[in-house]
């Protein structure tokens, strides 16, 4: 008699929290929760095998309001703490989530090396053009021109497009999505976590409070899709659909297959198995004992 258990299907209620959201009624935050609990159902992720990761920031909040393993931590840092848990725990589904404030401003960096190494995690950064949670001021996403808390007589900076930036440093998949067409976030964002390396998926995501209760017409109104002849492996063709203000392309930019970090590390430690002992725990000591 077989003792195999088998459980129910998931669903995307199964992932919610009793955690109630406190962002601003309207905000494009709550199409991006309610698009990433149907597709941890659609890959039937399981909870206690799942980790969701923030910085800090108003869609930094948004572990909270999943039922699986997170952590909020601090400012800029979601990459970090991500990059901790994915190479210690490497079977473990790990999601960063957060802002464009959090991910582009203090967090850059982090951005930088997650890209590169190719860390084997789903970044969906939620970019609002500003930074909501400080009270509108602007942030470095926010259009050349646009009035802001700070930037009352306009914004005199040139913005930075996300998207390119993953490009540039090198994440293997790179994604634009738009929280008001669930249907496509939640394909969008099915994709990442299936994807084997580092997947960015900006999702734009509108303030109403900082940025006008227009924002979701106005995006909608510039919404356009990636034509179907596009080649995701083609960075250069990725590229062209970046740094757009006309309109807003959505879908798979970029996305190619290479050697994630966890499976360098893996090779290393082949290596060093094969190569068995060599020096023991006095050797060791003693190379690292400063001389007297």
């Amino acid at each position: 008699m077989s003792t195999t258990l088998d459980l129910p299907a998931f669903q995307p209620a199964d992932y919610k929290s009793d955690l109630k959201p406190v962002w601003c009624a309207g905000c494009g935050d709550f199409g991006a929760l309610a698009s990433l609990h149907r597709a941890m159902a659609r890959l039937q992720l399981e909870p206690w095998n799942t980790v969701v990761i923030s910085g800090i920031g108003c869609s930094s909040r948004l572990p909270g309001y999943v039922s699986t393993f997170g952590f909020n931590g601090v400012h800029g840092r979601a990459l970090t703490l991500a990059s901790g848990v994915k190479v210690a725990r490497p079977e473990l589904n790990v999601i960063a989530v957060g802002g464009d404030g959090d991910g582009i401003a203090i967090g850059g960096n982090h951005l930088l090396h997650a890209a590169r190494r190719n860390l084997d995690i789903a970044y969906f950064m939620m970019d609002n053009e500003i930074y909501g949670l400080t009270k509108g001021q602007a942030a470095p996403t926010t259009p050349t021109g646009d009035k802001t808390k700070s930037t009352y007589w306009g914004n005199p900076e040139p913005s930075v497009d996300p998207c390119e930036l993953a490009i540039a440093f090198g994440a293997t998949w790179v994604g634009r999505g738009f929280s008001g067409d669930p249907k496509t976030l939640v394909d969008l964002m099915t994709a990442a976590m299936q994807h084997r390396g580092f997947a960015f998926l900006n999702v734009m995501s509108p303030c109403v409070t900082w940025r006008g209760d227009e924002q979701f017409k106005m995006l909608k109104a510039k919404l356009a899709f990636l034509p179907p002849d596009h080649d995701p492996t083609d960075r250069t063709a990725a590229l062209r659909y970046t740094r757009e203000t006309d309109v807003l392309t959505t879908g798979v930019l970029y996305g190619v297959r290479q050697p994630s970090l966890c499976e360098r590390i893996d090779e290393i430690r082949v290596k060093a198995r094969h190569a068995g002992v060599v020096s023991t725990t006095a050797e060791i000591l003693a190379a690292l004992s400063p001389p007297i």
